[in-house]
C-alpha cells in the first residue's frame, strides 16, 4: 500500500501519468497495466478525495474495457471498486460509463449492480441519459427502465456497498487482502491474511469449503485434500458425499498421493450408486475426467487399474465433452497402451 500510494501522488500530479494505467492488452489477452491500476484504485479507496472525479472516470472507462476484451469475462474486484468511487461523486453524466461496465459482457449483465447507472438519482438520471445523442441510448433507457430501481433502493444500495469497500484499511476482510496479494504475486501474505481469516473461526461446512478454495489457489493442494477431507463430515446426502469425494480425489492427485486419490475415487463411485441419474448429470462427467486425469498421473498397476474404469465408466456415459478425451488420450499414452490411442487420437 506504501507503493500504491506514491503511485497515487504521482497520478494526481499529472494526467499525464494515467496512460501508465490504461487498458493495454497483450498477446495472450492479458491486461499489462491491470495491477497498477488496482493499486491506484486501492489507494483511492482509502483516501477519498473531491478532486479525483476526472481519475475515477478514466480509470472507470479503462475497467469497462478490460471486462469487454478479457478472454475469461468475469467481473472482478477493481471494475466493482472503480465502479462504486465513481458512483460515490454521484453525477448523472457518469451513468453511461457505469452502463459500459454494466453491459461489458455477460458476467458483468448480471453481476454489476444496476444501481452504479442509478447513482445519481433516477430520475436525473432517466433525464440525462434521455437527452443523449448515443445509437445505443433508446436501448439503454428500455433495459434500464425495466429495472424497477427507485430512490430509496438506490440509497440501501450505497449504503450497503460502503460497507463493502470499507475507508479504512483496518476494517477491510483479510480475504480481500488475500485477492489483492495474489494478484500482485504476494504468495506469502496472501498465506497470511488466509491464516488471519481462518484464526479461531469455526470449522462448519462454510468456512471449510473458502479455506479450501484459498489453498487451492495458493496451489497448497496437500493441506487442501486435508481440509476437504475434514469437510466430509458435513456432506449430509449421497450427491453432496459423492461431489466432496470427487473434489478430495483431484487434490489428492494434484498433491501426488495417487492412491489417496484412488480411494477418494472408489468412495465416490460408491455415493453414486445411490444418485438417481447420476450419468446424466455433470458430476458424472466430472467423475469419469478424473478417472482418467489419475490413470494419466499415476504409475504401474494403479494407473492401469484407473484407465480401465475410467473406460467402463466412460460407456455409460453420455455427452463426454472433449476435455475427457483428452484426458483419455494423455492416459493410453502413460500406460503405454496403443490399442487405446487409436480410440483417443
Amino acid at each position: 500500500m506504501e507503493a500504491a500510494r506514491r503511485d497515487l501522488a504521482r497520478m494526481r500530479e499529472s494526467a499525464d501519468a494515467w496512460q501508465e494505467l490504461r487498458y493495454e492488452r497483450t498477446a495472450d489477452g492479458r491486461d499489462a497495466n491491470e495491477v497498477p491500476r488496482a493499486k491506484v484504485l486501492w489507494a483511492l479507496q482509502y483516501d477519498r478525495r473531491p478532486g479525483d472525479l476526472s481519475l475515477l472516470r478514466f480509470l472507470a472507462e479503462q475497467e469497462a474495457l478490460c471486462r469487454r476484451h478479457s478472454p475469461h469475462q468475469g467481473l472482478g474486484e477493481q471494475a466493482a471498486l472503480a465502479g462504486f468511487l465513481l458512483a460515490e461523486h454521484r453525477q448523472a453524466e457518469d451513468a453511461w460509463r457505469q452502463y459500459e461496465i454494466k453491459r461489458a459482457n455477460f458476467d458483468t449483465l448480471l453481476g454489476y449492480d444496476v444501481e452504479h447507472v442509478f447513482a445519481a438519482g433516477v430520475r436525473v438520471t432517466i433525464d440525462h441519459l434521455r437527452a443523449l445523442d448515443h445509437p445505443d441510448r433508446d436501448k439503454a433507457l428500455e433495459y434500464l427502465l425495466g429495472t424497477g430501481v427507485d430512490e430509496e433502493r438506490v440509497e440501501e444500495w450505497a449504503r450497503d456497498e460502503r460497507e463493502w469497500f470499507p475507508e479504512d484499511p483496518a476494517d477491510e476482510d483479510p480475504l480481500t487482502w488475500f485477492d489483492r496479494a495474489m494478484l500482485v504475486g504476494e504468495k506469502d501474505l496472501a498465506r497470511a491474511e488466509l491464516d488471519r481469516w481462518a484464526s479461531g473461526r469455526e470449522r462448519d461446512g462454510r468456512t471449510l469449503r473458502t479455506l479450501c478454495f484459498h489453498l487451492m489457489a495458493l496451489d497448497e493442494f496437500a493441506e487442501a485434500a486435508r481440509v476437504q477431507r475434514e469437510s466430509l463430515a458435513f456432506a449430509d446426502n449421497d450427491w453432496d458425499r459423492a461431489s466432496a469425494w470427487q473434489t478430495l480425489a483431484g487434490l489428492e492427485r494434484r498433491a501426488g498421493d495417487h492412491g489417496a486419490a484412488w480411494e477418494a475415487l472408489c468412495e465416490c463411485r460408491r455415493a453414486l450408486e445411490h444418485v438417481d441419474g447420476w450419468r446424466e448429470a455433470g458430476l458424472g462427467r466430472q467423475f469419469v475426467e478424473e478417472l482418467f486425469l489419475l490413470a494419466g498421473q499415476a504409475e504401474g498397476e494403479l494407473a492401469k487399474e484407473a484407465f480401465a474404469e475410467a473406460e467402463r465408466q466412460a460407456r455409460e456415459v453420455p455427452r463426454l465433452p472433449p476435455v475427457v478425451f483428452e484426458a483419455a488420450a494423455e492416459a493410453a499414452l502413460n500406460i503405454g497402451d496403443e490399442a487405446a490411442l487409436e480410440r483417443y487420437p
